[in-house]
């Protein structure tokens, strides 16, 4: 951690920062608030020791200074074995615990090691909380289909490595579940995940968002800021879409993952990294290396694992055991846990292609719990896209061609409307071509 020891007294400071680091922390000294100050507006500081009396200053009034910031740092108050009085009045006023002097450096390891336990479990329970937010956890990672198993094995057996891993497959297929369960397997587990989606920011704020940022480095940069990659310290750092990242932000990145410095916008300071960087990509990136458009050494480096989440089209023996587990998850959360597919709805949601993959189904099933009645859901329940014409034609997602689609549009249309003008309009064409069409198709 980066700890800064506020105190007065210059032994205190020197015998403190000796300790700090040969617990392997890195220290940061001020004898006066206002140095501390200058301090917090520089750097990433994870905890502070503060004396009670700071020369003419009162310690406990700049601890109370502290609570009103909007970033909380713990605060460990130390204090003199006379002045117990002090410290009870520290713990009222927010500090974290108090060390009464004089200590010795175990006293000091045994503190940090209580806050390290503290500040873990925080991040634990947000990650949590960020996960049922989500909704994420209803994606069942298991496969009755070999390949994909496979993809599965090899990403959770990965996942006890530092080596980065990159996630390949189609919008809406599950990588960043996966990433968060590769996380959720490691040792970083304890440790922040944190994410960036790479096309969602212009060239600067995606810059900024990564590597943080000082006030005044670009317009708009009204305060300081530190960016997920200080977010994700000790943990997991997921780039999402990464192919979408700028030219100019990739060097940035190879130097993140080959020698694990970086600076932030507008400063000129090298700063250090312990993160593991999982990133993902529905394009193919060897195409964009070929292109000019991708980095080769940045591919080579991201790529020391690479795993491929295929589309659910391919993925035949998956679909109703997935289909399930969506269904549990939001019958369960309606209310109506013997919820369950009748025949004709289990086998509309094999017949159907999934485009829009596991995100697809998840809005599909979500939307079958709450609109279906009793406790089946049948075909009627799902959205028209899945529902077949009584001839057993063509719908919208089925492997089919633009051709025999078109046809089975315009037989529809043409069966419902009461003229050939009132088709025309809704197919969105001139009278005379809907003519030659229909001619064409023989419904004359």
């Amino acid at each position: 951690m980066n700890i800064l020891i506020v105190d007065d007294e210059a032994n205190i400071l020197r015998t403190t920062s000796i300790a700090l680091k040969s617990m392997g922390h890195t220290p940061f000294t001020a004898e006066s608030s206002r140095r501390a100050e200058f301090i917090l507006a520089e750097e990433k500081i994870d905890a502070m020791f503060l004396d009670v009396m700071l020369g003419n200053e009162n310690g406990l009034d700049y601890l109370t200074k502290l609570q009103n910031r909007k970033e909380k740092i713990p605060v460990i108050v130390f204090t003199a074995h006379s002045s117990i009085e002090s410290a009870v009045d520290s713990m009222k006023r927010g500090a974290y615990d108090y060390i009464q002097k004089p200590f010795i450096p175990d006293e000091i390891r045994q503190m940090l090691a209580k806050l390290a336990r503290s500040i873990s479990l925080e991040r634990k329970v947000e990650d949590l909380q960020e996960q049922v937010a989500d909704a994420d956890a209803t994606i069942r990672l298991e496969s009755e289909e070999p390949t994909v198993q496979k993809t599965y094995d090899m990403a959770f057996k990965a996942a006890n490595s530092e080596a980065s891993i990159l996630i390949l497959g189609p919008s809406g297929t599950g990588k960043t579940v996966l990433a968060r369960n590769v996380h959720q397997r490691s040792p970083r587990a304890t440790e922040p995940f944190v994410t960036v989606h790479c096309p969602s920011l212009s060239k600067e704020l995606l810059e900024s968002e990564l590597f943080g940022h000082l006030k005044g480095s670009f317009t708009g940069a009204v305060k300081d800021t530190w960016g997920k990659v200080a977010a994700a310290e000790g943990g997991t750092l997921f780039l999402d879409e990464i192919g979408e990242l700028p030219m100019e932000i990739q060097p940035k990145l190879l130097r993140l993952l080959q020698d694990r410095e970086y600076e932030r916008l507008g400063e000129n300071r090298v700063r250090k990294s312990n993160i593991r960087v999982i990133a993902a990509t529905n394009r193919d990136l060897s195409s964009e290396v070929q292109a000019g458009t991708f980095r080769e050494d940045l591919y080579y480096r991201l790529k020391v694992i690479a795993v491929e989440m295929p589309p659910l089209s391919q993925r035949p023996s998956d679909i109703l055991p997935l289909a399930e587990t969506y269904l549990k998850h939001f019958a369960r959360r309606e209310g109506r846990k013997k919820l369950n597919y009748n025949s004709t709805a289990a086998q509309a949601l094999i017949d159907y292609s999934w485009p829009g993959n596991l995100r697809e189904m998840r809005n599909v099933i979500e939307r079958s719990v709450i609109l279906s009645n009793g406790d089946e859901i049948d075909a009627s329940d799902l959205p028209d896209d899945f529902i077949a014409d009584e001839n057993g034609g063509p719908r919208p997602g089925q492997l089919i061609s633009l051709a025999d689609l078109e046809e089975a549009h315009i037989r529809r249309i043409l069966a419902k409307s009461e003229s050939l003008e009132q088709a025309a309009e809704i197919l969105g064409i001139d009278t005379a071509t809907l003519y030659r069409k229909r001619k064409r198709l023989g419904l004359t």
